[in-house]
């Protein structure tokens, strides 16, 4: 009987991942999109449930993401050279999770072979947001869902 081979995100580490395995640990969540306070006292980021301009509200999938940075020039571009700063991520995302040494959740299309299934574990926040178009940066703090870390 052959052994089990294991998935490669508990078999590499971030740095030893191609490029199609890196954007394919990526949940479709949008949470990283969405556009984040920092409090100047303790540092502590708060996310709001503000979506970057090209986040697709209901999908939760940029819709220009190729060219992302050239429409949003601040947009971050995870890369494992991060890893150590990805506690601004959510708990929940894969990139932080294999960056901790911690496995994918059971929601998680790599996982459990559904796209949707984030959405339906109620993780991301599809249906929920709004564009920063139709909300002016002073009224954001209106609007926080929850602190990161």
């Amino acid at each position: 009987m052959a052994a089990k081979v294991q998935p490669f995100w508990k078999r590499k580490t971030l740095d030893q991942l191609d490029q199609e395995e890196w954007e394919s640990l990526c949940d479709g969540c949008g949470l990283c999109c969405l556009q984040k306070l920092e409090d100047e006292d303790d540092g502590s980021v708060y996310y709001t449930r503000i979506a970057c301009k090209l986040l697709d509200l209901k999908t939760c999938q940029c819709s220009n993401y190729t060219q992302r940075r050239q429409h949003v020039p601040d947009c971050i571009q995870l890369t494992p050279a991060q890893a150590d700063q990805f506690k601004w991520l959510p708990p929940t995302c894969a990139y932080r999770l294999v960056a901790e040494g911690k496995d994918l959740l059971p929601w998680h299309h790599l996982v459990c072979g559904d796209p949707d299934a984030v959405h339906q574990a109620g993780i991301s926040q599809s249906g929920k947001m709004l564009s920063e178009n139709s909300v002016a940066a002073d009224d954001w703090e209106d609007y926080l869902i929850f602190r990161a870390g």
